[in-house]
């Protein structure tokens, strides 16, 4: 059976359509998550595919639940090209989030009516819906540093999205690495209530949980935003490595996490594939960036409000969310 998708908010955000992590070598990128992640490759099967009009290549590929287009620009870099422009900034590093909605033109006035700029797919900056548009961008600047594409289309090809996709998702339950699925998107922020604010109001994300994560010295505040966790998390301390990222880049995607069976399995696989991990906690393992193409990739036995000591707030009672992950 096909993936059921969670969908959250009146305009029936749903599922996360992709992942975009950019780097410098995009069949580098794709092989890391082949070898290590056991990603199933649906595009770009026989290489990176190359798109001439944005000067980049890119490859689809589906790792437990989650869709990653890994991406780079061709070089030498263009500065015409935004991927180019990005990984000239950034460098390795994660990109943005996609999610298929289903009211986008609902949508699109309700972040209008709150003053958040929106980006349109031929450029410039929308003054009113567009019922055209097949996909937009909210300015990153309010909405604390995450670049989300907003869209009513799905990826074509996508396993998720076919009758087999129950059988495909075997492969990752009999894998070293013990995957199960994504736990959350972790964005990393300067301000968490000013985030958390801005989620809940203009995307009607669902609170789940807040608390303190001693072990990563961060605050924390536990999202559930269409068919994907969000874990929005501001450092205590500039030490961190997560303070760091915060000091140097601002309000940001910083990592995924994801949840897996065994945690020491987990390690062990990683360290057998030369990538260096840090155990947070007796359930909980973070690569090391350089390792894993900019961005720490965490796994662990429990969700990101499950794991660690959490305030939870009253059951959401909005008739748009199902549970899934928030239940496990």
């Amino acid at each position: 059976m096909r993936q059921q998708a969670r969908r959250t908010g009146d305009h029936g955000i749903g599922q996360m359509v992709h992942v975009i992590h950019v780097t410098e070598d995009a069949q580098a990128l794709r092989e890391f998550y082949e070898r290590v992640l056991g990603g199933f490759v649906y595009s770009g099967v026989d290489g990176p595919d190359y798109l001439d009009w944005e000067d980049r290549y890119a490859t689809l590929l589906v790792v437990g639940d989650l869709c990653v287009e890994t991406m780079a620009p061709r070089l030498p870099p263009d500065p015409r090209f935004s991927v180019a422009r990005f990984h000239t900034k950034y460098g390795r590093h994660l990109h943005s989030v996609g999610y298929k909605v289903d009211d986008l033109e609902g949508l699109q006035q309700r972040l209008l009516d709150r003053g958040i700029s929106i980006s349109s797919p031929g450029g410039g900056k929308l003054s009113a819906v567009d019922p055209d548009a097949a996909y937009l961008f909210p300015s990153p600047r309010q909405t604390a540093g995450l670049l989300v594409e907003l869209t009513t289309h799905d990826m074509r090809g996508d396993p998720r999205l076919l009758d087999t996709w129950s059988s495909l998702v075997g492969m990752w339950r009999t894998h070293p690495l013990t995957l199960e699925c994504l736990s959350s998107v972790v964005l990393a922020v300067e301000d968490l209530a000013a985030a958390v604010g801005t989620y809940v109001d203009a995307l009607q994300a669902v609170p789940l949980a807040s608390g303190t994560d001693a072990e990563l010295d961060a605050q924390f505040q536990v999202l559930q935003l269409g068919d994907c966790l969000l874990e929005i998390v501001q450092p205590r301390s500039p030490d961190s490595d997560l303070g760091r990222h915060v000091a140097r880049w601002g309000n940001m995607i910083y990592g995924l996490r994801f949840l897996v069976r065994d945690v020491d399995a987990a390690e062990r696989w990683l360290a057998h594939n030369d990538v260096r991990t840090t155990r947070v906690r007796d359930d909980l393992l973070v690569t090391h960036p350089d390792d894993s193409h900019g961005a720490p990739l965490f796994f662990g036995t429990a969700h990101a409000h499950d794991g660690r000591a959490a305030t939870r707030p009253a059951p959401p009672t909005d008739p748009h969310t199902t549970g899934k992950k928030d239940q496990q």
